[in-house]
């Protein structure tokens, strides 16, 4: 039985990505071997592998969180400056949504579904 799937993104720059990531909420859970990192936030996990030939504006790596707020979530990264941040949108398929792209071009979009 699936039980939760774990994205698996790339890194240039590990500590660049745990500091960020923990500007997002998250946190540390382990760090292994100064190339493999796994932060949490509540039942969100993401590994993060060191990646150094990543070119971050040619990236195509990302995930999605689906989320029970997507607002809220939205007003925190908003006003803790997140960088990157993009507005929310209601989209055609029945999710309202906002984006983020981290600092090594990951595309982190995040969304609930509309009622």
């Amino acid at each position: 039985m699936l039980k939760s799937t774990i994205p698996v993104l790339p890194s240039l720059d590990l500590d660049e990505t745990v500091a960020f990531y923990k500007k997002l909420g998250f946190k540390l859970w382990s760090r292994h071997e100064g190339d493999y990192a796994v932060l949490a936030r509540e039942s969100c996990e993401l590994h993060f592998f060191l990646m150094d030939h990543l070119d971050p504006f040619a990236s195509f790596f990302g995930c999605y969180w689906r989320v029970e707020n997507a607002e809220s979530l939205y007003l925190e990264f908003v006003a803790a400056r997140i960088p990157n941040v993009h507005p929310m949108e209601d989209k055609p398929w029945g999710m309202k949504e906002f984006a983020l792209i981290d600092p090594h071009g990951n595309l982190i979009r995040i969304g609930q579904e509309m009622e």
